[in-house]
């Protein structure tokens, strides 16, 4: 198996379990959040995350587009903006946006590994704006189908405390 392959099969299973979690949420539950702890994300903020985590990303290692306003580098924003407090993070208006915004993602997801192709995933090395160090390109994809990957778990957990009917099979596909 090559990158292409894996990330493909990698991409095309989490975004489609991560949907059907997304399928058990309703609108009036967008505001829930776990009851103990601080600076817990609301579902909604929750599934605003989950949107953009993994196809905004691979867009920037590809292509070097961050989505930064004109003018504006990576290293020029604040701590407290690139990893803000729950609160301070957007939150989605409704579940029919949520799926909406999440095929959206997916298929910048799937462009981007096109675009990249199997020579650049295999040899060219990257590092990220939140981590120095030198990886392949590959391995960076890889990395951000696992991050929404980390917050489809999250999802599935969240769903567990409103007690919803989830099991093992919701988060593996089983």
């Amino acid at each position: 198996m090559n990158w292409t392959e894996l990330l493909k099969k990698e991409i095309d299973d989490t975004y489609i379990l991560t949907q059907k979690l997304i399928d058990l949420v309703l609108d009036n539950e967008l505001g829930w959040k776990p009851a103990t702890g601080d600076n817990w994300m609301t579902t909604g903020q929750l599934l605003m995350h989950i949107t953009n985590s993994c196809g905004a990303a691979m867009k920037g290692f590809v292509t070097g587009d961050w989505g930064l306003p004109e003018g504006v580098k990576m290293e020029d924003i604040p701590d407290e903006e690139m990893l803000p407090k729950a609160e301070k993070m957007p939150s989605i208006k409704s579940v029919k946006e949520a799926k909406r915004l999440l095929d959206e993602d997916r298929q910048t997801s799937l462009k981007c590994l096109h675009e990249a192709g199997e020579e650049r995933l295999c040899s060219e090395e990257t590092t990220a704006p939140w981590d120095t160090t030198k990886m392949i390109l590959g391995h960076r994809l890889l990395q951000m189908v696992q991050h929404l990957n980390q917050h489809k778990g999250q999802l599935f957990y969240y769903l567990k405390l409103m007690g919803k009917p989830v099991h093992t099979g919701h988060l593996w596909g089983m």
